[in-house]
């Protein structure tokens, strides 16, 4: 093991260990106090624990994309995961959240800009684990853009989602808005569609606007190899240890005993999708591919995301196996249409977030979440809401994303120059190399 890995592993086991730490401290010091008080404090406490997991998706976003692309432009990812969890912070601060979660109509919220009125410790509790959740939605679009669009560009489209397409399609369905209001109400629990499809067809607005890099399908055979399939495999490690936080954290409550079940379901659904993946690509291409296995697991946790407390760990198997094979055919589908996506992150979010949604009309089971699907008697309703629900944030946020990209395209423009390209864009963009002692193929 090198020392690298040593102090990665290191890092985990100490992160983990905290994280108990934090609870028995907060069991003891509640002691003496009233049941229900204390059942708030540990519900207040799983929440910061879950935002902070969610918060180092962030790593694993920047780890995962970083590895798929180019060595040249690693520098760039960087500051592009950093500028979307700060930029979108302070974004989702001032207008998101109010927009989402505000008082309004069916529409859109309208009241708690900044956090005006908000006053309870929980409730700026729950800020930040949404808040948490508006950046992993932006972020879906910098791999996928990678290697080619203009920082200045970028930093916009990161407000504007974070401010204005994720809140207002969230309040459809998690703010009270419409979705949520229906005789049958859209069911997904932890983002399937609220964050990941909507990140996804965001992303496939910002592929298909930005162009292909150069060379992609006029010169390269295949795909344009990432420079470091050890971050890559590093950041999917990461972002499935998040996702504990994602759907098991979707409860806001650490008094709510199905958190078991919900990490069992992610795990299985995780766990196939790997092995789906990996098997589906074996057969296509004659050796098991490792970027389509990382990509794999992947989408297996965004296809269980939306479902994870509404169906038995079999179903969640059966979801994230076919979340697998999906991956598969929609990246080479996408590379056929020559939508050019360095990390797969339109077929994992976008479609595979699509189909998690579908899945949970046709698995959901009243003895998990309270409601039937199609596959147990359930009829077909709740799949037809999904379907509407899947319909309607496409609509919403492949449209508003692509009249914001070409808005750009045409005002300060929102791809550099193809010698900046070729260059790479970590010294024309930030004036540094991520690995300066290296020599760097072009």
């Amino acid at each position: 093991m090198s020392f690298q890995t040593k102090n990665i592993t290191w890092f985990l086991k100490n992160l983990m260990s905290a994280a108990v730490f934090v609870i028995t401290l907060s069991v003891f010091a509640f002691a003496g106090n009233t049941p229900d008080s204390n059942a708030e404090a540990l519900d207040m406490v799983w929440i910061l624990i879950a935002a902070f997991l969610v918060f180092f998706m962030q790593a694993g976003f920047a780890m995962l994309e970083t590895g798929f692309t180019r060595s040249k432009n690693a520098v760039n990812i960087m500051m592009k995961n950093l500028v979307d969890f700060s930029f979108g912070s302070l974004a989702f601060w001032a207008v998101g959240f109010a927009l989402m979660f505000g008082a309004g109509n069916a529409f859109i919220g309208s009241e708690g800009f900044f956090l005006n009125g908000v006053t309870e410790p929980t409730q700026y509790a729950y800020w930040l684990f949404q808040a948490v959740f508006a950046a992993t939605a932006a972020t879906i679009v910098s791999g996928a853009v990678a290697g080619r669009i203009k920082f200045s560009s970028y930093l916009i489209y990161s407000v504007v989602i974070t401010a204005l397409i994720y809140p207002v399609s969230g309040h459809w369905i998690w703010g009270g808005g419409w979705l949520s209001s229906l005789e049958t109400p859209m069911i997904d629990f932890a983002g399937s569609t609220v964050v990941h499809s909507l990140g996804g067809w965001a992303a496939l607005a910002g592929a298909m606007i930005v162009g292909p890099r150069i060379g992609r399908y006029t010169k390269v055979k295949g795909p344009i190899r990432g420079h470091s399939l050890t971050l890559a495999s590093l950041g999917v490690f990461i972002l499935w240890f998040g996702w504990y936080g994602f759907n098991a954290g979707s409860t806001t409550s650490g008094t709510d005993l199905t958190i078991a079940i919900i990490s069992v379901t992610t795990t299985l659904a995780a766990s196939a999708g790997v092995v789906s993946a990996m098997i589906t690509s074996w057969l296509r291409e004659g050796k098991p591919d490792i970027g389509m296995s990382l990509n794999g697991a992947l989408a297996g946790l965004v296809s269980i995301t939306a479902g994870t407390a509404n169906v038995s760990p079999l179903s969640a198997v059966l979801i994230g196996v076919i979340g697998g094979i999906i991956v598969n055919y929609s990246v080479a589908l996408f590379d056929k249409l020559k939508i050019d996506d360095p990390v797969g992150a339109i077929s994992v979010h976008g479609v595979c977030g699509a189909w998690g949604t579908l899945a949970v009309g046709l698995f959901a089971q009243e003895s998990f979440g309270g409601v039937n699907g199609l596959f147990f008697g359930g009829g077909i309703n709740q799949l037809l809401v999904q379907l509407l629900g899947v319909v309607a944030v496409f609509i919403w946020s492949f449209g508003l994303s692509t009249v914001m990209f070409l808005t750009l395209k045409r005002t300060m423009g929102i791809r550099v120059t193809e010698e900046e390209e070729i260059l790479g864009l970590d010294l024309v963009e930030h004036g540094a190399e991520a690995y300066p002692d290296f020599t760097v193929t072009m």
